[in-house]
């Protein structure tokens, strides 16, 4: 363990041990004041927001741009961590070390991994990643519905006086995201099967691919701390000359440096390929732009693909 995850542990056990209040004397009021909310990614903040509504005071410790791969959480994050009524995260080792965090603080706080409302069956498993399944599951909207519905029993089982209207907006919701998934699979639809293929920094896009049919290549494995090499380049590189594939895409939360130097390396086999756009991955957009919503994220992506792989 190293020497700044200690320190965030000690500071941890000493605002356990100083805040000796009662869960159920904390949370006797909840009824009357505003569920105060902790996520760790946007697209679970904005889950969250949605099914919530006014009822949530709601803030995501990963903003626009943050891979959470590589998050390390901060002595500040762990203060609004434990002052939390409930904390959602992701779960299949998307957060990295803050799980290590998270896994303490339960005894403080009701934490809940939003995968864990999606059947193992449907997830895809990769022996050499830690954590054997892919934690990319809102790229396939049907996925993310699983875990909205955890949202949404999570906050009705917290704040009972309001468990309709947590149920009600969740339906709502869930309404929209069936409507989102449609119009993704339709926009896919647009491009003939075999040109379907989808090279990106990382392999965030599995599900993606798996739900709307593509054919999907990252550089870099499930988790962006792993490393790219020559020889991955240059596979990657002969594979997208022989197919013609026609744009590769960068990624939001990713740097670019790796689809770069693999546009290069596809250039300099005589093939030009173009960059069709940075993809939102692992990250929303801006605050208050309409990629810094799940729905505008989805549709910004698709229609970003469409446009780069139609040309």
């Amino acid at each position: 363990m190293g020497r700044r995850l200690l320190k965030i542990f000690f500071i941890l056990i000493i605002i356990v041990n100083c805040h000796r209040q009662d869960n159920d004397v904390r949370l006797r009021n909840i009824s009357t004041r505003k569920v105060k909310v902790i996520t760790t990614t946007g697209m679970i903040a904005d889950a969250v927001r949605n099914v919530g509504k006014e009822r949530v005071e709601v803030r995501a410790l990963m903003g626009p741009g943050v891979d959470p791969h590589m998050y390390k959480a901060s002595e500040g994050d762990v203060i609004r961590m434990i002052d939390a009524d409930i904390i959602f995260y992701n779960g299949l080792h998307l957060e990295g070390k803050l799980g290590e965090v998270l896994a303490q603080l339960q005894r403080r706080v009701k934490t809940v991994a939003i995968s864990n409302g999606i059947s193992r069956d449907l997830l895809f498993a990769f022996p050499s990643f830690q954590g054997n399944y892919d934690p990319h599951i809102w790229f396939d909207v049907n996925l993310w519905k699983a875990g909205v519905k955890i949202i949404g029993e999570s906050l009705a089982e917290l704040d009972t006086a309001h468990a309709n209207f947590y149920q009600h907006h969740a339906e709502k919701y869930l309404q929209i995201l069936s409507e989102l998934n449609e119009y993704v699979y339709q926009q896919a639809q647009k491009i003939p099967a075999d040109k379907r293929v989808l090279i990106t920094a990382h392999d965030a896009f599995n599900y993606f691919g798996r739900a709307y049919g593509f054919e999907v290549h990252g550089l870099q494995g499930l988790s962006t701390v792993a490393e790219t090499g020559t020889a991955d380049i240059q596979n990657l590189a002969k594979f997208i000359v022989e197919r013609k594939i026609p744009a590769l895409f960068v990624e939001s939360s990713v740097p670019p440096r790796y689809i770069e130097a693999l546009q290069a390396a596809v250039n300099a086999r005589g093939f030009n390929v173009s960059i069709g756009g940075s993809l939102y991955s692992d990250a929303l957009g801006t605050e208050n732009s309409n990629e810094g919503t799940y729905v505008g994220m989805m549709r910004y992506n698709i229609n970003t693909i469409v446009n780069a792989l139609l040309q």
